[in-house]
């Protein structure tokens, strides 16, 4: 399980590994019944406090993305397709939020922003 840190980014350390554990997750990197390093061995190899990696945990863990077992240890939980996408969908809300706020201040119209995610979407799925 690869975490990065990056203390320049402004997102709290807890979040940026509810993230990229969430992203794992969600793209197959981490599979269902995997088995996650403990809080504590996370927190050794990122060089942050237990604190922070039992904060992510729990948050996690409460998203219906990991599970922990008593004795046992910390393991990827299996995460049905609905979850995925609502996840993704808040996601893709916050983006827009930002896209909206920007549009906005730059005067650029509904049908504008509209246009222009049409075609960074038709875009994107001709690379694929």
């Amino acid at each position: 399980m690869d975490i990065i840190i990056s203390n320049s980014s402004g997102v709290p350390i807890y979040e940026q590994i509810e993230e990229q554990i969430k992203n794992q997750i969600m793209t197959g990197e981490l599979s269902a019944g995997e088995n996650l390093p403990s809080m504590r061995v996370l927190a050794k190899e990122l060089k942050i406090s237990i604190i922070t990696t039992k904060r992510a945990y729990e948050d996690l863990e409460r998203d219906g993305f990991i599970e922990s077992v008593m004795g046992k240890g910390t393991f990827v939980k299996a995460i049905n397709s609905d979850i995925v996408r609502e996840n993704i969908m808040f996601s893709i809300e916050e983006l827009l939020e930002d896209a909206v706020d920007k549009a906005v201040i730059g005067n650029i119209s509904v049908d504008e922003l509209g246009e222009m995610l049409k075609l960074l979407y038709e875009e994107k799925k001709k690379k694929e």
